[in-house]
Parts: structure tokens; sequence; C-alpha cells
């Protein structure tokens, strides 16, 4: 399996905790959250009906749920916890290099 592009898309001290950031890499929008065990990447969709994760209220420590119909994912693994969604949405591993936020970016 090759290792993926490391792309900086925020910095440490830009989301706070329980907070998130919309960034895009190659036309993908990605949500970047920051919860109380470290920072997370997951694309910006709900598998329900595309809906923006990004705008969603973080709850339980480590779900966002979707603001128009309330599905729920986990942050962490991208899973659905809650219809209507029932598929999973993507996640990207994130590393922090000094101040910087860099997800791995497949190739």
């Amino acid at each position: 399996m090759s290792v993926g592009e490391l792309v900086k898309v925020a910095t440490v001290d830009e989301i706070p905790i329980n907070g998130s950031k919309l960034v895009e890499i190659d036309d993908v929008r990605l949500a970047i959250f920051n919860i109380n065990d470290g920072y997370y990447a997951i694309e910006d969709v709900c598998t329900h009906d595309g809906g923006p994760l990004v705008e969603g209220e973080v709850v339980n420590g480590h779900e966002v749920e979707c603001p128009r119909h309330g599905a729920r994912f986990d942050i962490r693994t991208g899973a659905a916890l809650r219809m209507p969604a029932f598929e999973p949405t993507p996640v990207y591993d994130v590393y922090i290099q000094g101040e910087d936020l860099l997800v791995e970016w497949p190739r």
C-alpha cells in the first residue's frame, strides 16, 4: 500500500475544540474537526442526501449531526450512527507537524 501525500489544511489554532473547518483538496470537500482527543478529517458529505457535515453540531464528544435530517456520523471513523444515513462517509488521517495540520491524501 502506498502512502498518500501530506497536504496542509490548517494550523492547530484555527479550529477550536468541538469546532470544524471546511477545506477542499482536488475538488473534494473535507470537514476537519477538533474534538477532545484530536483532529479528524471526514468527507463533508452526509451519505443520506449530500448534506454539509461541517455545518453540523458536534454531539456526544465524537459525533456530528447532519443539519438537514439529523443523521449522525462518528467523526473518528466515518461510521453512520443514526438514520436516515446507513453508509459511512470517508475518513482521512490527520497529522500534526509543528503548528500545521496535515491530511494524508491518496495519490
